[in-house]
């Protein structure tokens, strides 16, 4: 995979993605943690992998609740940024996700649309492979993906955003079977290009790759509310997995 596809290795590991995206609503973000672990009935102590974690924010907020908790992400910035919150119940690590896991968990989280990076099918199955190998025989695994049909029918094609005096351009398009949202700005004295790209996977595809993964779908989520999954009018596809 050439280096203008791995987009996420080198976008999410600049100071100006954590920038744009710094008012994300923690508020929903705790809620939906809360609900999701107000299903799943895990135990106390148990022990969970947030993969990709970016700087921790739920790791430490599922700590916080006395969860065991590793934090793995590709970006080395964000790891270190992260690692500032390490205690003897929570730590933080590198970690490709395309690479098996040393460790077992009772539940591995991959939340907000942090799945579907990669061109080929091949790669993406063989991600949900390695999570399905990092369970324990009773472990859970979480996928927080977007509902393609509702991105597709709700994006904004064109806007601008200004965070720290920064305007970011922003235009989304779906291009070759894939979500993709073109970024550019001015900052530092230089102009600036990147460029987000998740695949577009509706449930029907996912449901396929989780065949050849060997992982069977308990329940599908629409919500972070954990409402029903409606195919239309759902902003979210979450699943449940074993």
């Amino acid at each position: 995979m050439t280096q203008k596809q791995e987009w996420f290795k080198e976008w999410f590991d600049t100071k100006y993605y954590h920038i744009l995206y710094q008012d994300r609503n923690d508020d929903e973000a705790q809620l939906f943690m809360r609900n999701l672990l107000s299903f799943l009935q895990l135990k106390k102590n148990s022990k969970i992998l947030d993969l990709p974690c970016g700087r921790g924010r739920h790791a430490v907020f599922l700590n916080s609740l006395g969860f065991n908790v590793i934090g793995a992400d590709l970006s080395e910035n964000s790891i270190k940024y992260a690692s500032q919150f390490t205690n003897d119940t929570l730590r933080f690590e590198v970690q490709d996700m395309r690479n098996k896991f040393v460790t077992k968990f009772d539940a591995i989280f991959n939340l907000f649309t942090s799945f579907g990076y990669f061109d080929d099918d091949k790669t993406n199955i063989k991600v949900l492979q390695n999570l399905k190998d990092g369970l324990k025989s009773n472990g859970v695994l979480v996928i927080d993906f977007m509902n393609v049909n509702y991105v597709k029918q709700h994006f904004v094609k064109e806007e601008s955003i200004t965070k720290n005096n920064i305007e970011f351009l922003i235009t989304r398009s779906v291009t070759n079977h894939f979500i993709v949202k073109d970024i550019r700005f001015t900052a530092d004295g230089k102009e600036h290009h990147f460029t987000e790209r998740v695949k577009y996977l509706p449930i029907t595809t996912l449901k396929d790759y989780l065949k050849k993964a060997n992982l069977k779908l308990k329940h599908t989520f629409g919500e972070y509310s954990l409402s029903d999954f409606d195919s239309e009018n759902s902003s979210r596809l979450i699943l449940i997995l074993e």
